[in-house]
């Protein structure tokens, strides 16, 4: 697989940012350093420009931090963590109670905007290198349009409306700008996405192993599409992905949360964050995982520190509504009596988790001797996803229910997931088998269990409008066990912006109710 280059990465962003400036001392290109005047020139600079655009993804400000909250602030787990100021952070979107200063919305809109500065770097400089093969400067261009797509899509879900940066900003004034409508960024995260299928390729090889494709391009604009309300559509778009990418889903749900089985061209992941370790310790912007580190049980023997953090702790009632024999709890959830590697048994207590339960999804165990290196990737979009978007775009028909269940059968075990599973088939007279009165639930529900801990919940609360209502009966829930759960307002439908960013961008104006 491909890795990132953070240093590089840094100099070219601030390459592109500062390609404006007028002081003459400023304008004149050295020739014996890498300036913005002679670095976009080959094949080489447009690969290590466009790999510098996915290397955020490793960072705090995308999956070894910040998107951690989108389960912690709904209904799939809580902080956990030491107690005390100890996940503050996410303490404070736990009881939406979050502050303009909290450092996971700062880290967010840092990180998702210096990642898309680099794609439209990537965007405005590498169509005028000639010294390049035209399939690797398509390539290149259909990368940049995905991560830029990604970030957006990423903002916008979080933020609302956000300023919108098409090109490097040239100037203080063209940085310094208001926010722009959810609908306009929609309309390029589409444009975008549309752009990138044409673009990108269908599988890699080698050392590109991990690059989006033009399956991830598409996967993501079904996805795009289901969270602007465009079912229909969503639907084609996802099946198109089922029919022809040659993927399928891997016959045992855990498979997907394997290190062996990373960037495998037929199986079901469709884009990876890439993670390795060895590289660095107690840092999570370089390119290793500090999941199996934080979201570890806080008991011995577990993880290269010997206890983990405890972080991201699910919820009794989420652990509850797990079916009998659902093969997905044993791969997401430590439960009281699990048995380690190393032959500790999990508690029925322990710091963090009142109820012995723990985030099991991202455990790799003793992988080397530094800590918050995990080599473990996060698969940002599975097939078994496109069948759930197909299956919420159908609707309650013969086509959405054989994809609802297809889902279903791999997660009961069976051994061909395209054949009927009576036990567990969901049809439209016995949907009382999971609690739910209509086929959208039903399939909102399957999202709970299927995509449980790949940061997804929060965003799929807020589009199917339940965050305050499944929160509220949390709550009451929770009660009932002795544990005070905040319940969200209308304003938690949003994060609010960064005080930073209000302090640097007068243009910008907080959301309602921060």
């Amino acid at each position: 697989m491909f890795t990132f280059n953070y240093s590089r990465g840094a100099f070219l962003l601030t390459l592109g940012l500062l390609a404006g400036c007028t002081n003459k001392f400023l304008d004149e290109a050295p020739t014996d350093q890498i300036t913005d005047a002679n670095f976009y020139q080959t094949q080489n600079d447009a690969i290590q420009a466009v790999t510098a655009a996915y290397s955020e993804l490793t960072k705090e400000g995308q999956y070894n931090a910040a998107l951690w909250a989108m389960d912690i602030g709904a209904d799939i787990s809580t902080t956990g963590g030491g107690g005390g100021s100890d996940g503050i952070e996410y303490t404070q979107i736990d009881d939406y109670n979050t502050p303009s200063t909290n450092f996971v919305c700062q880290r967010l809109w840092q990180g998702s905007y210096i990642a898309l500065q680099r794609a439209n770097i990537v965007l405005q400089k590498v169509p005028l290198i000639t010294n390049i093969d035209p399939v690797i400067q398509k390539r290149c261009l259909g990368e940049a349009q995905f991560i830029r797509a990604k970030m957006y899509f990423d903002l916008v879900r979080a933020f609302g409306d956000v300023p919108l940066y098409t090109t490097p900003p040239v100037g203080v004034s063209a940085v310094n700008i208001p926010r722009t409508a959810q609908a306009e960024i929609y309309k390029v995260i589409e444009s975008d996405l549309t752009a990138a299928i044409g673009n990108l390729q269908p599988s890699y090889s080698g050392a590109d192993l991990g690059r989006a494709t033009k399956w991830a391009a598409q996967g993501l604009l079904a996805k795009v599409l289901l969270t602007e309300g465009k079912k229909a559509e969503a639907a084609v778009q996802a099946q198109a992905v089922i029919d022809n990418s040659g993927k399928t889903m891997w016959a045992s749900y855990g498979d997907n949360f394997k290190v062996a089985n990373e960037n495998n061209n037929a199986k079901e992941s469709l884009f990876e964050v890439q993670f390795t370790n060895g590289r660095n310790q107690y840092d999570r912007n370089n390119v290793g995982s500090s999941m199996n580190q934080f979201f570890a049980p806080r008991r011995g023997g577990l993880v290269p520190a010997g206890d983990g953090y405890g972080f991201n702790v699910p919820e009794p009632d989420f652990v509850a509504g797990y079916e009998n024999g659902d093969t997905r709890k044993a791969v997401s959830v430590w439960v009281p009596g699990d048995v380690s590697p190393n032959g500790s048994i999990q508690p029925t207590n322990l710091p963090g988790s009142p109820f012995g339960f723990d985030c099991k999804k991202w455990f790799v165990g003793m992988v080397n001797t530094n800590i918050w290196d995990s080599p473990l990737n996060v698969p940002v979009l599975r097939l078994a996803e496109m069948y759930l978007i197909v299956a919420e775009g159908k609707g309650a028909t013969a086509e959405g229910f054989e994809a609802l269940n297809r889902v279903r059968r791999r997660a009961f075990g069976a051994a061909d997931y395209t054949k009927p599973d009576a036990a567990h088939d969901l049809t439209a007279s016995n949907l009382s088998m999971v609690n739910v009165s209509n086929f959208q639930d039903a399939v909102i529900r399957e999202r709970k269990y299927e995509l449980a801990f790949e940061f997804d919940r929060w965003f799929d609360m807020k589009r199917t409008k339940t965050l305050i209502s499944g929160m509220t009966a949390q709550s009451a829930y929770l009660a009932t066990l002795g544990v005070k759960r905040g319940i969200p307002t209308e304003k938690n439908y949003v994060l609010p912006i960064p005080q930073t960013e209000l302090d640097a961008n007068p243009q910008l104006v907080q959301n309602p109710g921060y």
